[in-house]
């Protein structure tokens, strides 16, 4: 009974810290309601275009960190329950997706949020930092040549179930649930890019250009 209330718990302490809408915060600051802008995303993407690099870089901060802090919370709080010591991975699995689906889906916003790739960052790294800084640099790499946003994300995206198969291999990490948890993300990942793929078929999609 205890590990059910922990999960639900858990669950309820992911989705919360996902759903905060720090990409509505910056526009309303800075006296714009980010919704009624650029691609109506509530996203640093979306955030940098619209208001620039010193929002943009805070957003993709504040929405790593909240998925790093799910995943961090979720551990220290099973670790206090000695029913739930042998699960602590898995409990914070479980924070890290509620987080990516509060992100995506906020109760605040008529459940319209971001797509999800900064809170995914946040969470990986608190999951597994080593993998976390093996997609962030597959990500910068596939910026820098392509300039799209939304294809290095999927990129990324599909590059961690592959980085954590190589490092379970290697036995630098241990554990299957990661393994599904990538699965998951990724899935995550590229159905809220779907719009991106039609923009990218027709030749619309929105690119960084140099200056």
């Amino acid at each position: 009974m205890i590990l059910w209330f922990l999960v639900l718990g858990i669950a309820l302490l992911g989705y919360l810290c996902g759903s905060l809408p720090f990409g509505y915060f910056a526009g309303r600051i800075s006296g714009t309601d980010i919704r009624a802008a650029g691609s109506g995303n509530i996203g640093a993407t979306n955030v940098l275009r619209v208001l620039g690099k010193k929002w943009g870089y805070a957003v993709f901060l504040a929405d790593a960190f909240k998925g790093f802090a799910a995943v961090r919370l979720s551990s220290l709080i099973a670790e206090q329950v000695i029913s739930a010591r042998p699960y602590v991975e898995y409990f914070a699995i479980l924070a890290a997706v509620t987080c990516i689906i509060g992100h995506t889906f906020p109760v605040w916003l008529r459940f319209k949020g971001g797509k999800g790739v900064a809170t995914s960052v946040g969470a990986v790294f608190g999951l597994m930092p080593i993998a976390a800084i093996t997609i962030f640099t597959i990500w910068v790499i596939v910026f820098e040549i392509t300039r799209y946003v939304s294809v290095a994300s999927i990129v990324a995206a599909s590059s961690l179930p592959i980085t954590i198969a190589v490092l379970m291999r290697w036995k630098i990490i241990q554990g299957t649930g990661l393994l599904y948890f990538s699965s998951v993300m990724l899935i995550l990942v590229l159905w809220r890019h779907r719009s991106n793929f039609s923009r990218l078929l027709k030749g619309t999609e929105q690119r960084f250009t140099r200056k």
